[in-house]
């Protein structure tokens, strides 16, 4: 949709002093591994990925660009381009924790970065500094209401006007599918961040993909369309970042594992009883303590997933897609002090890792920067100030959305988007003190799993599946009883 310089585009919301460094053995989260005797042809070269040798499970063609003799082509020849790139972002929910930080990365590389589009909620006072600053070609807001003001505000600041001051999820995608775009920064949270990135990604533009759910909810449709039109999908959250920075080196049939770490949330150091008792008790200060994270600066939606590590369940079926590694060899390990972002296992034992602070923005501008390495103003590393780190293996009891993810991922088809609907519902509710509580949260999720497997669509699943599937997860939680008292998941 064109519209003349400045004008708002009223656009229809469609909704829809030592270092102790211990690390003991790692273990599979969830039931052992099984081994198949007759491998399929996945792998070009003939070499096979996996623990048990056999490539059961893995994807031959992952959304990242790794575990191929074609991408480790694509990886040399843009690394040997050099890194006087100039790329311009589009950046969707720009507002948000990703968004903000992905601008102090444009602010620290003038010379590598320029904003093409910016799309945010209704926050549309920090929208329009971001616009007199960066100067976007189009500026997409939430509601109406936003994009008004986000003129009035420009006009009043004496500020130029974007070209396009557009709303809705339409203005969403007219953002991602900007023409001077090159890469699209998918900051959004949730499920509204799918559309727009297919869209892009139709149009050829590399993802540098920080919304889980695009994966969670649409691998089986993404994944086609990353390689009908040759998109990179570039890892901007900081397990899969670690991951895929392990990763670069790494030859075909080379990784044997992905060993993804966890904070372990604002109940990490609780027991299982402990928590539990803490809900019965006491749950207004459950409330504020989930809502609250150790180590990471992130969205209220992240934070809540993190303390019902939700957030590494979603982690496992998103590195399933992104890396190709089947559900047997995804492990999962809490690291109290996230430093080490997350590990590989390649096929001789090597165990790499990527380590650094918490700090969102170093994933963020390696998806960006991909393969080169940009000199930043950051705190190096200091393992010495550090001392110690640790790691424990998760448990199950006290963190049954991991077990539930898992379920879902190996289901397969439309029941990781019921998984993750479902999640964001009953997360929602919680937030917003609709009187649900934080161990009904995995209840719900399980509710609709349950529900929705007479419904459950793994082949050919299209779009429309997805988002049906979608909305009529949400609906389920939105219609279920808040009293569960018969629920057997917690004993």
């Amino acid at each position: 949709m064109r519209i003349a310089a400045g004008t708002i585009g009223l656009v229809a919301s469609s909704a829809v002093g030592a270092s102790a460094f211990v690390l003991p053995p790692l273990q599979t989260f969830l039931p052992s591994r099984s081994a198949s005797t007759s491998p399929p042809p996945l792998f070009a070269s003939g070499l096979v990925s996996g623990s048990a040798g056999t490539g059961e499970g893995w994807l031959k063609r992952p959304a990242a660009p790794v575990n191929s003799e074609s991408s480790q082509k694509l990886t040399l020849d843009k690394t040997l381009e050099g890194a006087t790139f100039k790329k311009r972002l589009s950046l969707l929910g720009c507002t948000g924790s990703i968004g903000t930080q992905t601008l102090d990365i444009v602010s620290a590389c003038p010379q590598n970065f320029e904003i093409e589009a910016l799309s945010a909620g209704t926050n549309a006072a920090l929208m329009a500094e971001q616009c007199a600053a960066y100067r976007p070609t189009i500026a997409s807001m939430a509601t109406e209401a936003a994009a008004v003001e986000l003129k009035e505000r420009l006009v009043a600041a004496g500020a130029p006007l974007p070209e396009q001051i557009l709303f809705g999820d339409e203005g969403t995608v007219a953002a991602a599918t900007a023409a001077g775009a090159d890469t699209v920064v998918t900051g959004i949270v949730g499920a509204a961040g799918l559309l727009p990135t297919i869209e892009a990604i139709k149009l050829g533009k590399d993802i540098a993909l920080a919304n889980k759910e695009t994966l969670i909810s649409g691998g089986p449709v993404i994944l086609p369309l990353v390689e009908k039109h040759g998109v990179n999908m570039l890892p901007a959250d900081s397990e899969h970042s670690a991951i895929f920075q392990c990763l670069q080196g790494v030859p075909e049939g080379g990784l044997r594992r992905v060993i993804l770490t966890a904070s372990g949330g604002a109940f990490r150091d609780l027991t299982k009883d402990e928590l539990f008792g803490m809900c019965k008790n006491d749950p207004r200060a459950v409330q504020k303590k989930a809502t609250t994270h150790p180590n990471w600066d992130m969205g209220a939606k992240i934070t809540l997933d993190s303390a019902t590590m939700m957030n590494k369940g979603l982690e496992v079926i998103e590195a399933h897609y992104l890396f190709g590694a089947s559900y047997d060899d995804i492990d999962v390990v809490v690291h109290p002090q996230s430093i080490v972002h997350s590990m590989v296992e390649t096929a001789d034992t090597s165990c790499i890792a990527q380590l650094g602070w918490a700090d969102m923005r170093l994933p963020l501008v390696y998806s960006v920067s991909w393969p080169h390495r940009l000199r930043m103003p950051y705190k190096p590393l200091d393992l010495a100030e550090i001392g110690s780190l640790t790691f424990k293996a998760p448990d199950g009891d006290k963190y049954p959305c991991i077990g539930l993810a898992y379920e879902a991922g190996r289901t397969g088809g439309t029941m990781t988007a019921v998984l993750n609907a479902a999640n964001e519902m009953a997360n929602e509710r919680f937030r917003e003190d609709k009187g649900l509580g934080f161990l009904d949260i995995p209840r719900l999720v399980e509710g609709a799993m349950e529900a929705h497997k007479e419904e459950l669509v793994t082949d050919g699943v299209t779009l429309d599946d997805i988002l049906s599937c979608d909305a009529w997860a949400r609906e389920h939680v939105a219609s279920s009883k808040i009293m569960m008292d018969s629920a057997k998941l917690f004993v």
